[in-house]
């Protein structure tokens, strides 16, 4: 193989979801078939990150919950928020918004605890959450009944361009505009 590098890059162009070092490794290595040091590619991943740094590229690789993926640069955001608006035909409801934030901030945590907190049945807007994968079970409970565990999942730490949930803004950081999974609407 005679370019690693570039077969790092279209490793990462290919997957639709963050590929892990790990993932990128083995794939080369049955290619090559040869062990890779996984530093030198580290470093490979490193060199492809500072070449789209450049002012050029619209786009950069990005480390993101747990893996390596191309994201467009924050400076294009609003230009593609006006297609994901156009694009768009699944909306989450304001009950589904809010309880998306109680699952992000208080997870692992049982469809009664949402319930509890929220004051309303959080059916509809839990099985919406799950359908569009921004939540996931997690587990169960140790409580009577043994009740599922929900929390969020990898598309939703996508979504947000997080690496970990640690990354949350606190509470007191919000500001509603900045903050919304395509258009509310009302139920």
């Amino acid at each position: 193989m005679d370019n690693i590098t570039s077969h790092i890059e279209a490793l990462i162009f290919a997957s639709d979801t963050p590929i892990p070092l790990k993932e990128i490794k083995l794939c080369l290595e049955s290619i090559l078939d040869e062990i890779l040091d996984k530093t030198v590619l580290q470093n490979k991943i490193i060199a492809l990150q500072q070449k789209y740094l450049n002012n050029n590229f619209s786009f950069s690789i990005v480390e993101i919950a747990g893996g390596y993926q191309f994201l467009t640069k924050p400076e294009f955001n609003e230009t593609l928020s006006i297609l994901i608006q156009q694009k768009s035909k699944k909306k989450l409801t304001k009950s589904a918004l809010e309880t998306l934030s109680v699952i992000a901030y208080r997870q692992p945590i049982t469809k009664g605890e949402m319930e509890r907190i929220r004051g309303v049945n959080c059916d509809y807007a839990v099985r919406k959450l799950l359908e569009k994968e921004l939540v996931a079970i997690t587990g169960r409970s140790k409580e009577v009944g043994r009740p599922l565990l929900y929390g969020t999942s990898e598309k939703f730490m996508q979504h947000f361009g997080l690496k970990s949930i640690k990354e949350l803004p606190k509470l007191k950081e919000f500001k509603h505009e900045d903050n919304q999974i395509g258009t509310l609407t009302e139920e």
